[in-house]
């Protein structure tokens, strides 16, 4: 159990179009941390919609992004978050002195079938759970 004085940590996940990678990132971290850690994802240049094979791919793990839509990168977003995971937006990402960033490299699903797509999400999960871990949460396990 932890402290209930302690806030929650907070993540920030932020690809390009905020349609694929960041939105699996932050599907895994919102189910597997139970709640334990606060989630947000945005893009430098948000697609229109989700990807519709990241969409598929991770309704087969259980986790429906369905209703989640592609957000513009903020600077709140930035300021609010513990730990910045960028992915593949390079210098758009904004970077302030005393956030913690991590640079995970991840193929692009974008316009990619779900076969593609499954080994980026096993891959993206598999960064998560260490995240978890390097933040002192428990995954919750199905």
């Amino acid at each position: 159990m932890s402290d209930t004085t302690t806030p929650r940590p907070s993540v920030l996940f932020v690809c390009v179009h905020n349609a694929g990678r960041s939105q699996m990132a932050a599907g895994y971290l919102r189910a597997l941390s139970g709640g334990a850690v606060e989630v947000r994802s945005a893009g430098s240049m948000p697609a229109e919609q989700i990807n519709p094979a990241a969409v598929e791919a991770m309704l087969e793990e259980g986790i429906d992004l369905r209703a989640e839509r592609p957000k513009i990168l903020t600077t709140e977003a930035v300021r609010a978050s513990d730990v910045v995971v960028t992915m593949g937006c390079g210098d758009t990402c904004p970077f302030y002195p005393g956030k913690r960033y991590e640079d995970w490299v991840l193929e692009d699903p974008a316009g990619q079938g779900v076969d593609a797509v499954r080994p980026i999400r096993d891959e993206i999960r598999e960064h998560v759970l260490a995240l978890l871990t390097e933040l002192g949460v428990e995954p919750v396990m199905d």
